[in-house]
C-alpha cells in the first residue's frame, strides 16, 4: 500500500469492475443530473467505465469526463458511445472555476458508518457468486479520516487482491470545501428520486450551485 496513488484502485479493478458494481438502475441518476445540468456542457469527475456519461450522453448533452486510471478510461472507450484533505479542497476550487455563474457542482456520497469498524478493523464478506466470492479488510484512522483496505477475490481460478485507500468527508465538511471554493448549497438529498436527508440516510445527493 506504499506506492497507493491516484490510478492504482481504478488500474487494478477495471476489469471486474462492471461486474462487481453494476449500481443498479441508472435511470433515476441520470434523469435528475440531465435536468439540473439543462443544455449542459457536463463535466464528470472519475467518470471511470462510463457508467452515467454514457446514458447522459445518449439524451444529446455534451459530457465529458477525467479520471486518474487509464484503465479505467480503456473501459469506456471500448464500450458503444463511449488523496487527502488539501486534494479535496483543491478539487472543490477547481470545479467552482470551471463552472460558470448559475452552473452547478453534484455529489452522490456515502455517510460515513464508523459502527462498520470494530476497534478499527473491519472484515466483511462482500460477495458471493457460483465462481466464488469477495472479502474486505480494512482498517480505519480516526485521525486522518481515511480507510486502507483490500478487496479478496477467491476463485477457483487463483486469488486475487484490490487495494482500495479513501478519505472519507462528512456533508458538513463538504459544505465547508463548497464555501471556501465560492459554492452554495442548493440542494440535499437521500437519493436520486429527492428522497429527505435524515439522519438515518446512508447516502446523500448535493447539489452546489455558483451563485449569478
Amino acid at each position: 500500500m506504499n506506492d497507493y496513488d491516484a490510478s492504482t484502485y481504478g488500474d487494478g479493478v477495471a476489469d471486474v469492475y462492471d461486474g462487481w458494481y453494476s449500481g443498479g438502475d441508472v435511470a433515476p441518476i441520470v434523469g435528475r443530473l440531465a435536468e439540473l445540468a439543462g443544455d449542459g456542457p457536463v463535466l464528470e469527475l472519475g467518470i471511470g467505465t462510463g457508467r452515467v456519461a454514457l446514458p447522459l450522453a445518449e439524451r444529446g448533452l455534451a459530457v465529458h469526463g477525467i479520471d486518474a486510471s487509464s484503465a479505467m478510461v480503456e473501459k469506456l472507450r471500448a464500450k458503444p458511445g463511449g488523496a487527502d484533505q488539501d486534494d479535496q479542497v483543491r478539487c472543490f476550487r477547481n470545479v467552482a472555476a470551471r463552472l460558470v455563474p448559475g452552473g452547478r457542482f453534484v455529489l452522490e456520497c456515502f455517510v460515513p458508518d464508523l459502527s462498520r469498524f470494530d476497534r478499527g478493523l473491519r472484515l466483511a464478506v462482500t460477495g458471493i457468486n457460483g465462481d466464488g466470492l469477495r472479502l474486505e479488510a480494512s482498517m480505519h484512522d480516526p485521525i486522518h479520516q481515511k480507510v486502507k483496505a483490500r478487496v479478496v477475490s477467491l476463485t477457483e481460478r487463483g486469488t486475487r487482491f484490490y487495494p482500495v485507500e479513501a478519505r472519507y468527508c462528512w456533508p458538513s465538511e463538504l459544505d465547508l470545501m463548497a464555501r471556501l471554493a465560492g459554492l452554495e448549497l442548493e440542494h440535499r438529498w437521500g437519493g436520486w428520486n429527492e428522497e429527505p436527508f435524515t439522519a438515518v440516510s446512508g447516502t446523500h445527493v448535493t447539489v452546489y450551485e455558483k451563485p449569478s
